[in-house]
């Protein structure tokens, strides 16, 4: 292993970074798409977040959040690379959410940008919360209730 990776904190860089690209290229797959489908497409990814957190029986969450929560104090390449992925994931729901809004499924006026942090943060919550033994469903009602809070159109 020090042969291939220097060492054990290159290994956990090269895993973290590793994790991190998996991350956002599951969610470029579920987000990324026509205006028409944005909506259903960012329903099922908030839904999907709360059933996987819910099914993580041994509690054991997500690496991203594990090691932004660990160690970006302590280690600047994680704090780097944590700060990347969480970019690339807020990009993917803002684009998502500006394709609703085209769509007519959000209000003329939102602002995708607001609107996408406000998801990473409830994402980010369920996850914590499911690593906290939430039930599912309380992480279904929550995935539930922040699409409903989202500012739809007026008619």
């Amino acid at each position: 292993l020090y042969g291939a990776f220097g060492g054990k904190q290159e290994l956990f860089h090269r895993v973290f970074d590793d994790y991190c690209r998996s991350v956002t290229d599951a969610t470029a797959q579920q987000l990324r798409g026509d205006d028409e489908g944005a909506y259903a497409r960012l329903s099922a990814y908030v839904h999907a977040v709360a059933a996987a957190t819910a099914a993580d029986t041994a509690q054991r969450g997500c690496l991203l959040a594990k090691g932004a929560a660990e160690l970006t104090e302590h280690d600047e390449t994680v704090a780097q690379r944590a700060h990347t992925a969480i970019d690339a994931l807020s990009t993917l729901l803002e684009d998502d959410l500006a394709a609703c809004r085209r769509n007519g499924d959000l209000a003329a006026d939102a602002d995708p940008a607001q609107l996408a942090a406000l998801m990473l943060a409830v994402l980010r919550g369920i996850e914590a919360l499911g690593k906290a033994g939430a039930d599912e469903n309380t992480l279904t009602g929550i995935a539930h209730t922040a699409l409903a809070v989202l500012p739809r159109p007026t008619t």
